[in-house]
């Protein structure tokens, strides 16, 4: 996998975009490994449907675009390719997949109004990611649970980490009571005003991220921990005061040993 010319369109892309899950996904087995590469993917498309347009009905209809893929509709596409493929193998579940299409409408309002709203924007979009993942590996019920939470919190760490990249492209997906207990507006962060209570607020999402993790982590079964893996980073993200930029040596072990030890 480190020769970049060796990897798929989807892989690639994963890679490029989404170096974390990337780095997680190595540790599926070898033949499921190109589903979760298609599903991260897809994932990454549909965050792009908000990034990528300066209209939030625009992104509406990217988003609807990809639900016609997952309803069935064949597009030649580098994701969507695949992805009708994994559907059609049985490999990704459409229904999860549409929950993830359905939580991302969310990012089309011009903001989160709350700590509820936040959190089932969360759980449907990176925690739907881990379910439909954890699925893909043959989680059970009960695992699937656990890691709508786990997911729910890496959501955390990446909202948080991704604050000042969201806000110099005039976005802000953190929910507006907690901004307001704090003295701020979405606007506010935007324009980078209150750049002294901003952290408190960072830090009260924080910890409500650490006690997902703290609620649904240990054992994981080894043919679903890679599912799982994110995880491991967000808890790293979590407890820095200060988010980094880049992924460390220490990170990569972190997940490595999570990996071996078979626990989160």
């Amino acid at each position: 996998m480190s020769d970049s010319h060796a990897l798929s369109p989807c892989a690639a892309l994963v890679r490029r975009h989404d170096p974390d899950r990337f780095l997680t996904a190595l540790f599926a087995p070898a033949q499921r490994r190109e589903a979760l590469f298609t599903l991260y993917a897809f994932n990454h498309e549909l965050a792009r449907a908000r990034e990528a347009v300066s209209e939030p009905t625009l992104a509406l209809i990217r988003l609807q675009w990809w639900r016609e893929v997952v309803e069935g509709t064949r597009k030649k596409h580098e994701v969507a390719t695949p992805l009708s493929d994994a559907i059609a193998q049985g490999l990704l579940v459409p229904e999860d997949l549409l929950a993830m299409i359905e939580g991302r409408e969310a990012e089309a309002d011009e903001a989160i109004p709350d700590r509820a709203a936040w959190g089932t924007y969360l759980a449907a979009t990176a925690g739907g990611v881990m379910v439909a993942a954890g699925r893909l590996l043959g989680a059970d019920a009960a695992m699937l649970s656990r890691l709508r939470v786990l997911g729910t919190a890496h959501g955390v760490a990446g909202q948080l980490r991704n604050v000042p990249a969201l806000a110099r492209a005039g976005r802000v997906l953190l929910p507006q009571d907690v901004l307001g207990a704090h003295g701020l507006t979405v606007h506010d962060v935007m324009a980078g005003h209150g750049a002294d209570r901003l952290p408190g607020a960072l830090a009260e999402l924080a910890t409500q991220g650490r006690a997902r993790l703290d609620e649904a982590g240990g054992a994981m079964p080894r043919g679903v921990i890679a599912a799982a893996l994110p995880a491991v980073l967000a808890r790293r993200d979590l407890a820095r005061a200060i988010p980094v930029e880049a992924r460390g040596l220490g990170d990569r072990l972190a997940v490595l040993r999570a990996w071996a030890l078979g626990r989160l």
